[in-house]
């Protein structure tokens, strides 16, 4: 079932509880740094070109696309992975170059009361580097491993919802994909599309805003004004 077929939770009255974060390109552009065409290689070499899986519309590029859809047609495969591997060598390479989102450390000051959780489609040695080399103090890390599903399935949102211990109609989520909006929502929780000045590729009902800034503004507007 599509994102825009779901049913898309309210955002909560009051201030949430929880925050769950993506990571490229909405705290830190590594994706931008990453040579997925090369990546995409070297998984072709290893299992081949798949056709045979379905994931939602977004605006990456093709092999970056290509490679996060192969992730999601191996889940429970134990190919999985060494083809992880394969692309976290390629993105891992791209943490010294990549950079923070415009307005990251009013998001982070601005949300620093919350209980907050990043979840990702990069893997935890990836995801930790990038955090500790731009000093953003998440605790909580859900990246992508064998055992779960990865986004655009709800597994990693859920695996967020059970750490941080906070009812999920307490809290929200914030992403610049259609795959993150497809987890959210799956996972039954509200979700909040970040469009990084690009079209928007989020569904009608969801709540978008252009960048980090913005976001800033909704929570005050709608919850602490």
């Amino acid at each position: 079932m599509s994102a825009g077929a779901r049913r898309h939770p309210d955002l909560p009255d009051a201030p949430p509880i929880g925050l769950l974060l993506d990571l490229d390109r909405t705290l830190i552009d590594v994706l931008s740094f990453t040579d997925y065409g090369a990546a995409l290689n070297d998984v072709r070499r290893m299992v081949g070109v798949w056709h045979d899986v379905t994931t939602p519309e977004t605006g990456w590029d093709g092999p970056t696309r290509a490679c996060m859809a192969v992730l999601v047609a191996l889940s429970g495969d134990p190919r999985w992975q060494q083809v992880s591997d394969a692309i976290e060598h390629h993105e891992l390479s791209a943490v010294a170059a990549s950079v923070p989102m415009p307005y990251l450390a009013d998001a982070l000051e601005a949300t620093a009361p919350l209980r907050r959780a990043v979840v990702t489609l990069l893997p935890r040695r990836v995801a930790v580097s990038a955090l500790t080399r731009h000093g953003i103090p998440i605790d909580h890390v859900i990246p992508r491993r064998p055992e779960l599903r990865p986004k655009p399935a709800p597994d990693q949102v859920n695996a967020a919802v059970a750490l941080l211990e906070v009812d999920r109609s307490a809290l929200v989520m914030v992403g610049d994909s259609s795959w993150d909006e497809e987890a959210s929502h799956a996972a039954g929780v509200a979700f909040i599309g970040l469009r990084n000045g690009g079209r928007s590729e989020f569904s009608p009902a969801t709540p978008t805003v252009d960048h980090l800034g913005e976001l800033v503004q909704l929570f005050q507007h709608r919850w602490y004004g």
